[in-house]
């Protein structure tokens, strides 16, 4: 009986990390998760810098998960 190597491809994660920027221009940040096969996130959450609910954007992905 032969034994043979046989290589498995790894699975890619489907969900990534992302960070998202405020559209106010405060600077402020976050972390989340989003779907690989989804499109950018845009996002109304609340900037305490601003102090009142702003858009977010994608900014760039952090790593896969």
């Amino acid at each position: 009986m032969f034994l043979s190597c046989v290589t498995f491809a790894k699975s890619k994660s489907k969900t990534i990390l992302v960070q998202m920027l405020s559209a106010a221009g405060s600077g402020y940040r976050f972390n989340t998760k989003r779907n690989r096969l989804k499109e950018k996130l845009i996002l109304r959450k609340y900037d305490p810098f601003v102090q009142q609910h702003v858009l977010f954007f994608e900014k760039k992905k952090i790593r896969s998960i």
